[in-house]
């Protein structure tokens, strides 16, 4: 059964897609163009306008031009309008899922889930005025008091991946706006529609022009936000490589960069486990949204004699999982994103057979009814991998899982700590001993016991270590308003206690 898609606005839906500057849809001196599918039919569904220079200077200048009054505007004022945008989000969020399905592939009921966790973070950024808080030391020398407050930025820029155009934008506008500094978001251009009706959004709810913006594009427009002399900060997510340049090149240029990055997430399953529940969630978070998450478990670490009894009933669900167009009712997994993902996901089954795992159920090849010339491939699973493996080393970012089994909980805790990425990880077991151990020995960013994707909630912020990482903060939370500001000291004295004659000495408490 096919769902009713909810009405969205005509321009998202129209034959061009492009820019939003200063408060209005702007197409842009920039004249190349480029395809946005819809995955499940693997046809062409609009054109995407890539900004030139000139475009992403545009949006820089907007955001320039819009930051001493925003900046100026009183916490509460900022938090009243992200509180307007938090009603309309919250009224249209199954159009908003619905662009991400079309656009992305992911079934309906995981892209309303999506927004769901994009608007955590919006009612987290209304509660402004007390995050902005600083400190007072009254009388921290004679005559003298001392306190802190927190500053914003300036213009400040985000670069999102395809995977969630919703909800990571949301990990970054809703908390830098709120703290007082303007935005300019660079969505993926394989999913770029979410971003312009957000981008409509927050000016009805007020939000003067200017302080959000959006640029279409590719590296070029990248690199123009990287080297702008106007960005303070950039906040990025997506693959380690480009995280690492991000990271680089935006320091070189003397930004504040928080860049996250690739996973290889692990999910220990001890012997204790109850087996089901593991596979329950074994299933879901190795096979939801194809795969296309930087949490989704993509090694299964099997503890002892619990590969016995986890493998026959893992491959069971995997064989049987239900792939679809991602509007149907009943569809568990919907596309791949693009071809080109789809072709690379292939190649490394391919390279996991020649390799010498075990191919217990094989994904390729998949066709769906309807939609045959759709971007899909099935749930794969493989056992019996080892860690010289090119499929156990690398982020394959599809429906993909791996398994390796291990004798026992410190050969793998000492598996998961010797790989690269550190993003995140889980244990099921019903030992209180051993899921402590776990958590305080894992060298993860993110750890859940008996939870597959313990993705932290709005208030306590994202992020992993190892090469999931580059920067010293985590996305959102407290840690987000840290990133999003300066802290300012100030300490005050007035005429009557001062004492006379200069003081040639470091000043001390007295």
């Amino acid at each position: 059964m096919k769902r009713d898609l909810p009405a969205t606005p005509a321009y998202t839906d129209s034959a061009e897609v492009a820019h939003f500057i200063a408060g209005q849809p702007v197409q842009g001196v920039g004249e190349r163009t480029q395809a946005v599918f819809n995955p499940a039919l693997g046809t062409e569904a609009r054109r995407l306008r890539l900004a030139a220079k000139p475009d992403v200077d545009a949006a820089v200048a907007a955001a320039q031009a819009a930051f001493p009054a925003w900046a100026d505007t009183p916490p509460i004022r900022r938090a009243r309008v992200l509180l307007k945008f938090l009603e309309l989000v919250n009224q249209h969020k199954d159009a908003l899922a619905a662009m991400i399905t079309a656009e992305h592939g992911k079934v309906f009921t995981d892209a309303q889930g999506e927004v769901s966790r994009g608007i955590d973070i919006i009612e987290f950024a209304c509660g402004v005025p007390q995050l902005l808080k600083g400190d007072f030391t009254d009388q921290v020398s004679t005559g003298i008091d001392n306190w802190t407050l927190r500053q914003p930025l300036g213009v400040v820029a985000g670069i999102t991946p395809f995977n969630f155009p919703v909800m990571v934008p949301m990990w970054m506008f809703p908390v830098a706006i709120a703290a007082g500094n303007t935005f300019v978001l660079k969505p993926s251009e394989r999913d770029p529609s979410p971003s312009l009706f957000i981008a409509k959004l927050l000016k009805e709810a007020g939000l003067p022009d200017g302080v959000f913006n959006v640029v279409q594009g590719d590296k070029l427009a990248v690199d123009a936000l990287l080297e702008h002399p106007d960005v303070k900060a950039i906040s990025f997510v997506g693959s380690t490589p480009i995280a690492q340049y991000i990271y680089e090149t935006g320091a070189r240029h003397g930004k504040r960069v928080q860049a996250l990055g690739g996973a290889k997430n692990h999910m220990v399953v001890m012997p204790d486990a109850d087996i089901d529940q593991a596979v329950d969630a074994l299933v879901g978070a190795g096979y939801g949204s194809a795969g296309e998450r930087c949490m989704a478990i993509s090694v299964a670490v099997l503890v002892g004699d619990a590969a016995d009894k986890l493998i026959p009933k893992l491959a069971e669900r995997a064989k049987a999982l239900v792939v679809k167009n991602g509007m149907e009712l009943d569809a568990e997994m919907g596309p791949i994103v693009t071809k080109q993902a789809l072709e690379r996901i292939e190649g490394y089954i391919a390279t996991g057979v020649q390799e010498g795992a075990e191919l217990l159920v094989d994904g390729r090849n998949f066709k769906v009814a309807g939609h045959e010339q759709g971007f899909f491939t099935g749930g794969t699973l493989f056992d019996k991998v080892t860690p010289e493996m090119k499929i156990y080393k690398e982020e394959i970012f599809g429906p993909v899982l791996a398994c390796v089994r291990v004798p026992d909980l410190a050969a793998a805790v000492d598996l998961i700590n010797k790989h690269e990425f550190g993003n995140g990880t889980a244990c099921f077991t019903r030992d209180g001993n051993v899921a402590r151990e776990f958590a305080r020995r894992i060298q993860v960013g993110m750890v859940g016991i008996n939870v597959p994707i313990p993705v932290p909630m709005a208030w306590h912020g994202f992020g992993g270590w190892k090469k999931s990482l580059f920067g010293d903060m985590h996305a959102y939370g407290e840690e987000g308003v840290r990133f999003y500001t300066k802290q300012k000291s100030i300490m005050q004295r007035w005429p009557e206690s001062i004492g006379k004659g200069a003081e040639f000495v470091m000043p001390t408490a007295k």
